[in-house]
Order: C-alpha cells, then sequence, then structure tokens
C-alpha cells in the first residue's frame, strides 16, 4: 500500500473529485458557482500558486468546468478495460477533444522546474508555473503529469451502488474507492441474491 500521493496525483483526482454522489441517488457538482471554486482552490493553497489572493471569476469556473470533464474523460479512457465512472458514461467527450481541451489549458501558463529535497526524502521536481498564473493552466498540467506519471495504471472507478468517484488502487484486492462504498456494493449484493431467490418457482 502506498502512503503518499505526489501532489500532482492528488490536484488531478481531487478535481475529477468534485463530481461526487450527493447522497439521495445523484450527482453533486462541488464547482456548480463561484463561492463552490473559491472555496475548493482555498482548499487546495499548499499546491496552488496563490491560491490565497485568487479572486474567481464566471469565465474561470467556465474553464475549470471545462478542463474537469476533459480530466474526466481521460480518467475514463485511463481505466479502460474497466467502465468508467456512471456519472459519466452517458456523456464523455471524444479523446482527442479531452486531450485537446487539456493541451490548451496546460499552455496558458508557462513553467519552470523547481527541485525539492528535503533530508528524509528523494528530490522530486515541482512544475512552477511563472508570476499571472492562469488556474486551469496549473490544473491542467497537473493532471497530464498524472496522465503520464507512474499513479495512472492504479486509476479506478469505483462501481459500489451510488459511487461516481475515481480512485488509486492501493491493494490487489481493493475494489471500491473507500469501505463504506465496499459495504453498500456487498449489502446490494446480499439483497439481489435474496431477491433471486424469492422469484424461483
Amino acid at each position: 500500500m502506498q502512503d503518499t500521493i505526489n501532489s500532482d496525483t492528488r490536484l488531478a483526482l481531487d478535481l475529477a473529485l468534485t463530481i461526487r454522489h450527493d447522497g439521495h441517488g445523484g450527482v453533486a457538482d462541488e464547482l456548480s458557482g463561484l463561492a463552490g471554486l473559491t472555496a475548493w482552490v482555498r482548499e487546495h493553497a499548499e499546491t496552488l500558486p496563490d491560491a490565497a489572493d485568487l479572486v474567481v471569476d464566471e469565465m474561470t469556473l467556465a474553464a475549470v468546468r471545462d478542463l474537469r470533464a476533459a480530466v474526466r474523460a481521460l480518467f475514463a479512457r485511463a481505466v479502460r478495460p474497466g467502465e468508467p465512472s456512471p456519472a459519466d458514461a452517458a456523456r464523455l467527450l471524444p479523446v482527442p477533444e479531452a486531450v485537446a481541451r487539456l493541451n490548451a489549458a496546460a499552455a496558458r501558463t508557462p513553467t519552470v522546474p523547481v527541485l525539492h529535497w528535503t533530508d528524509d526524502a528523494e528530490p522530486v521536481v515541482h512544475r512552477r508555473p511563472l508570476p499571472g498564473t492562469d488556474l486551469t493552466a496549473v490544473l491542467a498540467q497537473a493532471a497530464i503529469a498524472f496522465l503520464s506519471g507512474a499513479d495512472r495504471p492504479r486509476l479506478r472507478a469505483c462501481h459500489a451502488p451510488r459511487c461516481v468517484r475515481y480512485f488509486l488502487k492501493d491493494h490487489p484486492r481493493q475494489e471500491w474507492c473507500k469501505p463504506s462504498c465496499g459495504n453498500r456494493a456487498r449489502v446490494a449484493r446480499h439483497h439481489e441474491r435474496h431477491r433471486k431467490q424469492g422469484e424461483r418457482p
């Protein structure tokens, strides 16, 4: 089991996970308005440069939501031959369009490599945007780093009832994003078995 994941992987996953189950059989969007995006950016202040000072507007919100659609489409591609998240299955962008959208967003801000090397860890390179950060560029660059990196083969879509999340598989037997999803899946299978047994003549 892997203890940590890098900041690009975390940022890409967290962006995708702003689409979630709403607890009532539907899907909730944490980025449905400016307040949601502002709160999300503040929660990621450690990995998003200038997050504390970033003021989001409707154009930024639309750009981040478009980018998220591309990321989720590419996540669905990455989990093949497995099924994509049920939230995406009926409305995925075509892969070429998703790639083009991701690359265009990433190109909005040039970056420079910055080395981090603490006493207790291996050296790590992060790409830091030059001044004048474009939020979607930072997010797109993180998604590209994740999709082209070592963590991508561990990406899975959770298929527990009502779940729409993607997750990184940490154990060979892991099937769900979290224990509560595993419990829901087992209960659903149990009810389905009993329902079928009750239908037998």
